[in-house]
This record gives C-alpha cells, sequence and structure tokens, in this order.
C-alpha cells in the first residue's frame, strides 16, 4: 500500500526532474540562438566594443581601397603592363574597389551613427557583395584564357583578341553578372542572409550556382593545368625563353596565385552553406565566414605586389610620387635679345621619373633655325 502510494509521487519528481532539465536544455538553445543574432551582417559582431568594429572596418576600407588604386593605375602606368590582356585584372581590381570602397564604408558610416541595421541597408550590400563576386568568377575564367592564349597560342591567334573585344567581353561579364543578381532579387528564393533565412537553397540557385561559379573554376583549372605543362615541355633543356615571355609566365603565376587566394577566402563560406541546407549551422558561424570572405578584396592587390616585379615597381613609384611629389624644372633657351628673362619661363612640372618616355632621355635634337628643343 506504501508502495502504491509513493510510485506516484516517484513519477511526479521524475517528470519534473525532467521537464527542468528539457527547459534549462532550451533556455541554452535560446541564449545561443540569440548570442547568434547579434552578430551582424553588416557591422560585426555587437560583442566587440564599437570603437574595434570601427578601426577594422576603416582599416579595411582604406587600405584596401589604396591597395586597389595602385593596382588599377600600375595597369596604366608601368609599360609592362599595358597590354591589352591585363585590362581583365583592372576588372577584377575595379569590382574589389568596389567592395572597399562603397560596401564596407557604409557599415562604417552605419556604426559612426549608432544606428541598427535595416534591412534596406542589407539588402545593398549583399546585391553588391553578390555583384562583385559573379564579376570576379567570370573576370578569373577570362584572365586564365588570355594567359593560355598569350602563351600557348601562335601570335596570329592571339592578335584576334582585340582591345574591342576585351570591352565587350568586360561588359559581358558585368551584364550577365547584373541579370543574375537581378533575378535572384525578384525570385527571392534561397536563404536570405538579412532576414536570418539561412536553409533551403533552391533549384534555380543550384543550376546558376553550377553555370556561373562551378563551370568557370573547372575551366580555370584546366587551362592553367595545361598551361603549365606546355610551358614546362617547351622550357625543358638547355633552352632559355626570351625576356617577355619570362615576365609574362611571372605574371601568369600571379594569376594563378590569384585564383588560389579567391577559392581559400570564399570556398569555406560556400561550403558552409550548402552544409547548412542539410545540418543547421550556428548564424554566427556563417556570418564570419562571409565578413572573411569579404576580406578577399583588401589583400588581392598586395598578392600582386609581391609576386610580380612588374607590379611591385609601379607600387613603389606610385607611393613616391603620392607620398613625396617631386617637382621637375627646366628652362627655355632666351628668344634672341628680346627674349624675356629667364625666370618667367621656368615651369615645375610633376611628373613620374621613371613614367617619362623614352624621348626624356634623348639628347636635344637640333633644328635649322638653330634652336634646341628638350621632350619631355
Amino acid at each position: 500500500m506504501n508502495a502504491t502510494t509513493g510510485y506516484p509521487g516517484a513519477t511526479s519528481t521524475l517528470a519534473g526532474i525532467l521537464g527542468l532539465d528539457s527547459q534549462i536544455r532550451m533556455d541554452k538553445a535560446e541564449n545561443i540562438l540569440n548570442s547568434d543574432l547579434d552578430i551582424s551582417p553588416v557591422t560585426l559582431s555587437s560583442a566587440w566594443s564599437r570603437v574595434a568594429r570601427l578601426l577594422l572596418l576603416a582599416s579595411m576600407a582604406v587600405g584596401g581601397s589604396v591597395g586597389n588604386v595602385f593596382m588599377i593605375s600600375a595597369v596604366v602606368v608601368e609599360d609592362q603592363l599595358k597590354k591589352r590582356g591585363n585590362a581583365f585584372l583592372v576588372n577584377v581590381a575595379l569590382a574589389d574597389l568596389l567592395v572597399t570602397g562603397l560596401v564596407i564604408p557604409v557599415s562604417v558610416i552605419v556604426i559612426l551613427a549608432g544606428h541598427e541595421e535595416s534591412l534596406s541597408t542589407c539588402r545593398f550590400e549583399s546585391t553588391l557583395e553578390a555583384l562583385c563576386f559573379l564579376v570576379t568568377v567570370l573576370t578569373l575564367t577570362t584572365i586564365a584564357a588570355e594567359n593560355y592564349a598569350r602563351l600557348c597560342l601562335p601570335p596570329e591567334r592571339y592578335a584576334l583578341l582585340t582591345p574591342s573585344r576585351v570591352t565587350a567581353t568586360i561588359i559581358s561579364v558585368w551584364l550577365i553578372s547584373v541579370m543574375t543578381v537581378v533575378l535572384q532579387s525578384l525570385l527571392d528564393v534561397g536563404p536570405d542572409f538579412c532576414r536570418r533565412r539561412l536553409t533551403g537553397i533552391a533549384l534555380e540557385q543550384i543550376i546558376g550556382a553550377t553555370l556561373l561559379v562551378g563551370l568557370p573554376i573547372l575551366i580555370v583549372t584546366f587551362l592553367y593545368v595545361r598551361l603549365v605543362i606546355r610551358v614546362r615541355r617547351a622550357t625543358r633543356g638547355s633552352y632559355k625563353p626570351p625576356v617577355a615571355f619570362s615576365w609574362d609566365y611571372e605574371l601568369t603565376k600571379a594569376n594563378m596565385c590569384s585564383c588560389l587566394m579567391f577559392v581559400i577566402f570564399w570556398l569555406p563560406f560556400g561550403t558552409a552553406v550548402c552544409v547548412n541546407s542539410f545540418r543547421s549551422i550556428s548564424p554566427g558561424v556563417l556570418y564570419n565566414l562571409a565578413w572573411f570572405a569579404l576580406s578577399k578584396s583588401c589583400f588581392n592587390n598586395l598578392l600582386y605586389c609581391v609576386a610580380d616585379r612588374h607590379f611591385r615597381s609601379a607600387y613603389v613609384k606610385l607611393f613616391h610620387y603620392c607620398c613625396c611629389k617631386t617637382t621637375v624644372s627646366f628652362s627655355r633657351r632666351p628668344r634672341g635679345e628680346g627674349g624675356r628673362n629667364t625666370g618667367d619661363v621656368r615651369p615645375k612640372v610633376h611628373i613620374f621619373h621613371s613614367y617619362a618616355s623614352p624621348g626624356s632621355c634623348r639628347p636635344p635634337v637640333g633644328r635649322p633655325n638653330g634652336r634646341d628643343v628638350y621632350e619631355l
């Protein structure tokens, strides 16, 4: 009788313990979820101090923007880089500049203003990030094809890559990327990081990712592997390639490293998004990996400075010109008796010393009238 009356009490006690344990687990899960929601796709984690977030994002924006401007300027001013195929490198640097000069500064402004992130701000940043990502992927594919044509194909075949075709290719890359991002926004399918909808990759996204990301990566891998094999076969033995060929191959290896860097920065985030469709991953991990992938735009320009001598030389000259501008003065000879004083015709011109044309190093050219002409 006593055992019978004690059983319901034991049962109720056990139920209470189980209920308390489940409640504790629910509270822990809720706390973890709330802590993950503190990590913003716009302003980083709120667990960090405001000053730390501001300094980090401002440093990324300033350093990345200056580096990407240097990379674009290097292709424009360095003689050995003034090749029509290198316009694709400028396109990659331009996409990175949109991230470092527009996306990240928006986050800096939001932190400075002390406002909470808004849906429109997050949508603006995510749209630009997706656009720059697609432009970079497609442009890296065109860079690989141009490098293969430059090093492995006959000159008459490479001559088919005219400046007009290069321009048309770059415009096509941007148009394809813009249309893809617009379709994604209109369909509103799949994960949405701004609204914390992190699961459910749609069939349309799988097809688009296969055609616009997976296929280009395979093409890039195939072209670079084939290029390396052919170059090593051609340079086997005592054959010494021309200097111009060595310089082009050095730039090609820098492009390979750039592709590898792109994969290193973006593969963790892409893998996490795919795994999250089958097994739930913490939102904080996804947002941190997204910021890590975004930081690639700040370091790609530094890679070319390290891996290619002409980019490095151009960076050094640009740095000296920007930080310690040098004035170059020259004076004209007086024009006969009625000439003006030499002090009146001494203009000072800001120039790149090493970017001056070869004519600036030539001796003065004599003319029949006895005047000397100095070419600058």
